[in-house]
């Protein structure tokens, strides 16, 4: 099965199809993720800028990520949910594009420095949760979070503009 039919079938499935003709319905998948993607970002943000020592010093690490954690995956399954919708209207459109490439190249490598943090740096966090002296390694976690995440949100915008088909 090569990926041209998988992206056609993609396309031309009910929904997708149902989207494509809807007056309205892009637009709402659109709007839904723009919210849902600023929760993401948001709330990642306020535990990197505490792991960078910017703000929230006073608050325990581990609280940060507690409070935080439930909000971040309610808006990524929002935003993954209306971002697989809207791709299904024009996926092999999307797919060839590069801005979208790298927007997803660039989402794989922020769900990977969040995997090295919990299972590497995380895990000696009962030694640094009250400190304000944070770890190299945490502290260069939160500052590329923010680089990449800044990158993904410049790359989505950008997809509306490189994309005139759509």
């Amino acid at each position: 099965m090569d990926i041209d039919y998988i992206l056609e079938v993609i396309e031309k499935n009910d929904l997708s199809i149902a989207i494509q003709q809807s007056s309205w319905a892009f637009q709402a998948l659109e709007t839904i993720h723009v919210f849902a993607f600023a929760l993401v970002v948001g709330t990642i943000l306020a535990v990197d800028l505490r792991l960078l020592g910017l703000s929230s010093r006073k608050s325990r690490v581990t609280e940060m990520i507690e409070d935080c954690l439930q909000w971040t995956w309610l808006g990524f399954i929002l935003a993954f949910i209306t971002g697989f919708m809207m791709f299904m209207t024009k996926s092999a459109i999307y797919f060839e594009a590069a801005t979208f490439r790298w927007k997803m190249a660039l989402l794989l490598l922020a769900g990977l420095n969040m995997l090295v943090f919990h299972f590497r740096t995380f895990q000696s966090v009962a030694q640094w949760n009250d400190s304000q002296s944070i770890p190299l390694a945490a502290r260069l976690a939160g500052g590329l979070s923010i680089i990449l995440w800044a990158a993904i949100i410049v790359l989505g915008r950008w997809i509306g503009f490189a994309i005139v088909d759509i």
